[in-house]
């Protein structure tokens, strides 16, 4: 998939576009984008970063990396993205101008949106506007039950499971791998210790069952309570894995949370409990959802 910052760089062409910030490309985006492919034209997604709330000071818990969500686009056939900086200057954009610069810009015919899709300054431009000036529109149901707030929701109370539901996979957490307290190896459990993006959403603290690199992982997120610690940790023991991960970008699947993370009696009793949960992620499933709902 070709990425590009500026109408420029895209090029002229046909296209059929989708707008939106698409954050954890859910099952609802998913519709958003096999309609935008179906169009037979260049399919492009319109999309930015950083989240547009952050542009006006609130914070927004992010599913997804834009380094993720390009990949994940990517995955879904889509040919081009036009990434777009959203600051308040951009935000003072008005509905004609958006139109002219970065729909006509493009070559943009067909516009692909949600049904309440709304753009511009003081979101004053609708499908209606896009319609009126000329573009095929092509209004996209909104799926019941599927957005990105309620699949929020569901990762912050650690329903992991219940959120790959709407997501169509298992909900990720993703960072670089870097130095910890190295205790994991002491203890028989070498884990990779991940530097999580400071806008990316954590999962409720607890063990999970998952996988990274294509190999189970038992996940461990908190502060690591029998050590007395206080520093949020996002740490991943790769079962049967070799190898040198420090520095890499690593993402996480997240399939099942296993248990509560808490302090024990002894360190022989929290080795004896990892066993455990290592064991448990051997026989955790990766779940297998339906691609479109």
């Amino acid at each position: 998939m070709k990425v590009a910052r500026t109408p420029e760089e895209l090029g002229p062409g046909r296209r059929a576009v989708a707008i939106g910030t698409f954050d954890g490309v859910h099952l609802g985006h998913r519709r958003v984008l096999d309609t935008v492919r179906s169009a037979g034209l260049t399919s492009t997604v319109v999309t930015f970063d950083p989240h547009p709330r952050t542009a006006f000071g609130n914070r927004v818990e992010l599913l997804t990396t834009c380094e993720r969500r390009l990949e994940l686009l990517a995955d879904a056939g889509v040919d081009e993205a036009l990434l777009l900086t959203f600051d308040l200057d951009f935000a003072r954009t008005t509905p004609e101008e958006f139109v002219e610069r970065y729909l006509r810009g493009i070559g943009a015919e067909v516009v692909v949106a949600g049904a309440g899709f709304r753009f511009g300054h003081g979101r004053e431009g609708d499908l209606g506007l896009l319609e009126s000036l000329g573009f095929e529109v092509r209004a996209v149901p909104v799926v019941e039950g599927i957005s990105s707030t309620a699949i929020r929701a569901l990762v912050k109370a650690g329903e992991v499971d219940r959120a790959a539901a709407l997501l169509g996979r298992p909900h990720e957490v993703e960072g670089v791998v870097v130095s910890g307290d190295a205790r994991g190896g002491t203890l028989g459990f070498p884990t990779a210790n991940l530097r999580v993006d400071a806008d990316l959403l954590v999962p409720a603290y607890g063990i999970y069952a998952g996988a990274a690199l294509e190999t189970r992982a038992a996940i461990s997120i908190g502060v690591n309570p029998h050590y007395g610690g206080v520093e949020q940790r996002v740490e991943a023991f790769l079962l049967d894995y070799e190898g040198d991960l420090y520095g890499r970008r690593l993402v996480v699947e997240l399939w099942r949370r296993l248990r509560d993370e808490r302090s024990f009696a002894s360190e022989a009793e929290l080795v004896a409990q990892i066993a455990r949960d290592v064991e448990e992620t051997r026989a955790t499933e990766r779940p297998v959802y339906a691609a479109k709902p």
